[in-house]
């Protein structure tokens, strides 16, 4: 991948020489030709195209947003309600992340969205311990986090 993104600038940059002309719109006109090319070549290139990975990353960080704000406004609908008839619980979630930061990556998450937070991580990595300040179905609650952030961080990682 950093292969292909020090390719692409070095087209731009190459572009840009050729064209003598220093311009910023120059350097994107060479940046979109890196690309171009880039997309023609992509059978000479083991791992899949650096763009696909980018923006796998910003669709990670659109769905984090949508999930922050959503998990915002039921929190404080749970607060602003009269009663509160709550039902807090801890959840062992399975997850078929494998290495360390993909795990930290998706307890961070799990964490940063208002009303959950990851208490624990077992030892062998495949169960994080989800605490949830109000969950009516625990099924529900783990299909939420496994097609939202974890079918997210998959699409990042896996080439």
């Amino acid at each position: 991948m950093a292969f292909q993104i020090l390719l692409n600038f070095f087209i731009a940059i190459t572009w840009v020489l050729i064209t003598a002309s220093f311009t910023p719109s120059t350097f994107v006109i060479g940046y979109l030709i890196g690309v171009l090319l880039i997309l023609l070549t992509r059978r000479f290139f083991s791992q899949r195209l650096y763009f696909f990975r980018l923006w796998a990353c910003i669709k990670l960080t659109l769905i984090f947003f949508k999930e922050l704000v959503l998990s915002n406004i039921s929190v404080a609908m749970l607060v602003l309600k009269p009663h509160l008839h709550l039902q807090p619980m801890i959840f062992a979630m399975p997850t078929v992340l494998e290495k360390d930061w993909e795990i930290t990556l998706l307890s961070s998450l799990i964490t940063l969205t208002p009303g959950t937070i990851v208490v624990h991580v077992s030892d062998d990595q495949r169960t994080l311990y989800v605490h949830a300040i109000d969950v009516d179905d625990v099924d529900e609650a783990i299909e939420s986090i496994r097609d939202s952030f974890e079918k997210a961080i998959l699409e990042v990682s896996r080439t």
